[in-house]
């Protein structure tokens, strides 16, 4: 390798060598038929902020996230990073630590104390291997942590599945409501027309868990594994216990839980 050449990672040199990416996204379009990008699973919708003051590297990644389905802008510099993030509302940040100006760890702090913007996935991707700085992004509100040099391919999985477990989150914080039963996840709060109820950690779990899954029933042993885990101090006879009190508390809701004998329970739909 000459002097003052920089390493080049295998995925990048098939698009270098065949000219540039847009070119190549160009040809492969004309030679299957398609005008749009690629269709690899992701919403077209998502928008995905590429933060790195190597311009190359930000090419390769905003190829690679286009070629997936994904919208993407970028920045050189971290006060580009947090403009863009305020003007642009990006889905993710793709961030550098080693930036010109601010740290990559400074603007991800900045992200996490705005009102607005602190729900944004955040992957950093830097050249730092060590534990101790893996721990302090993740300290920081980092949601992933890629490391140079790093695969296209992988960042993109990566980057999905930081999405999709933010998506699934999200959903786990909407209200459900069956009747008169409100259930309040994102703040662990459950009325009865109107009134609240006072419940345990445990039972709020438990009837949250319930009422997710209603219609169908529920053993014991699998509520054990999803209310209580790996904790060992628990019987089958927990569940039947825990499960009256709850009964007792929802009150006129109570009927909505059933007993299906030898088995476990059931959350109705409807309650006649």
């Amino acid at each position: 390798m000459p002097p003052g050449a920089r390493a080049v990672h295998p995925e990048v040199s098939v698009f270098i060598r065949g000219g540039s990416p847009t070119a190549a996204r160009r040809d492969r379009r004309s030679r299957s038929g398609r005008s749009g990008p690629d269709d690899r699973g992701s919403p077209v919708n998502q928008r995905i902020l590429i933060v790195d003051d190597e311009a190359d590297l930000r090419e390769l990644v905003r190829y690679q996230l286009e070629k997936a389905g994904f919208q993407t802008r970028q920045a050189a510099t971290g006060s580009e990073a947090l403009d863009a993030a305020r003007s642009w509302k990006p889905d993710a940040v793709v961030l550098d630590l080693m930036l010109p100006d601010i740290p990559g760890t400074d603007v991800c702090r900045f992200l996490r104390s705005d009102p607005v913007l602190r729900d944004i996935a955040v992957i950093m991707l830097t050249a730092r291997s060590e534990e101790v700085d893996r721990v302090v992004g993740f300290e920081l509100g980092a949601d992933d942590y890629v490391t140079k040099p790093f695969s296209p391919r992988e960042l993109t999985l990566r980057l999905k599945a930081v999405l999709k477990r933010l998506r699934r989150g999200a959903v786990a914080d909407e209200d459900l409501r069956i009747g008169d039963l409100l259930i309040q996840r994102g703040s662990h709060r459950a009325y009865v027309k109107g009134r609240e109820l006072t419940l345990t950690a445990t039972e709020f779990k438990l009837l949250t868990h319930l009422v997710a899954t209603r219609g169908r029933i529920q053993t014991r042993d699998y509520l054990l594994d999803a209310v209580w885990g790996d904790a060992t101090h628990v019987t089958l006879r927990t569940v039947d216990t825990h499960m009256k009190r709850l009964r007792e508390k929802l009150g006129s809701a109570k009927a909505y839980i059933e007993t299906v004998r030898g088995v476990g329970y059931r959350f109705r739909d409807v309650v006649a």
